[in-house]
């Protein structure tokens, strides 16, 4: 007999929004993006489907789940915590450039985690990532592994160092994307090439889908992360920080446990080098 799954309210909530959001972001996509404000330096923009698509997906879970707590890239400085003892972790539009742009690839990324809302303590309960462009929907619940659609995902078998395809992201610090540069470079010869999406939740959920060997990224806020890494963890991946913390801004690399224990000290030795 199998055991019914305790999150999957959860999920299905995550699920339904998301795909909702997600076909209100592709249609103002269609209408013409216009960017709202700046937030850390010139290149890291807001458009205003950012706000409208984030409004949307906190009224939604505010009429399905009064009593949670909420978290969402556009609106820190008014997250509630709840009284229910669970969050939601929302990017309304994770890939905003890509988005900006007319680039396929961008999400909405909807996580419900237990505890405070903070990476390094939290339990992650189920996740959905959406991209809209691509009409694929990726969801997981805890201990009960990750989806693509109705596909199971898990991630790539082992592989040699030189064999493995590695996604990366970058600051919107020019200084710092200097630095991450510098590490590309050495990493670039040992692995059997790099990729840059722009979108840090399809990057994991590449990961979970075998489309990627690994990904790391420095500098990540929890919105980015919390579905995308549960979705890739629930795959098979280690999901991680530097020795074994866990995945937070400092650092996070999702890979298959054989490769993220042979990737992690080569890129902590190179962030150090380069004075990340």
């Amino acid at each position: 007999m199998t055991l019914a799954d305790p999150n999957a309210e959860l999920l299905a909530i995550a699920r339904r929004i998301a795909v909702e959001a997600g076909t209100l972001a592709a249609r103002r996509r269609q209408e013409g993006v216009q960017v709202a404000a700046s937030k850390s330096s010139l290149e890291d923009v807001v458009t205003f489907a950012d706000r409208e698509v984030e409004a949307f997906i906190r009224s939604s879970l505010a009429d399905a789940r009064p009593n949670d707590g909420f978290l969402g890239e556009e609106s820190t400085d008014s997250a509630s915590a709840g009284t229910s003892g669970l969050t939601w972790v929302v990017d309304p539009i994770d890939g905003t450039v890509n988005y900006l742009y007319g680039i396929p690839a961008y999400n909405i990324s909807i996580a419900v985690v237990e505890g405070e809302p903070d990476p390094l303590t939290w339990n992650a309960l189920a996740g959905c990532v959406v991209n809209p462009a691509a009409g694929e929907v990726y969801t997981a619940t805890d201990a009960r592994g990750a989806f693509l659609g109705s596909t199971p995902l898990a991630v790539n078998p082992p592989v040699d160092l030189s064999q493995a395809l590695v996604g990366t992201g970058f600051s919107y610090s020019a200084e710092t994307r200097v630095k991450q540069g510098i590490v590309l470079g050495e990493l670039i010869g040992q692995v059997r090439d790099i990729r840059r999406i722009g979108a840090a939740a399809l990057d994991l959920c590449a990961v979970a889908a075998g489309r990627l060997d690994a990904y790391y990224e420095r500098g990540l806020n929890p919105w980015d992360h919390a579905a995308g890494a549960l979705i890739a963890r629930e795959a098979g991946a280690v999901v991680t920080g530097f020795n074994g913390a866990p995945a937070a801004r400092e650092f996070t690399l999702a890979a298959e446990p054989v490769l993220a224990a042979r990737l992690e000290p080569i890129i902590r030795e190179l962030f150090a080098k380069a004075g990340l």
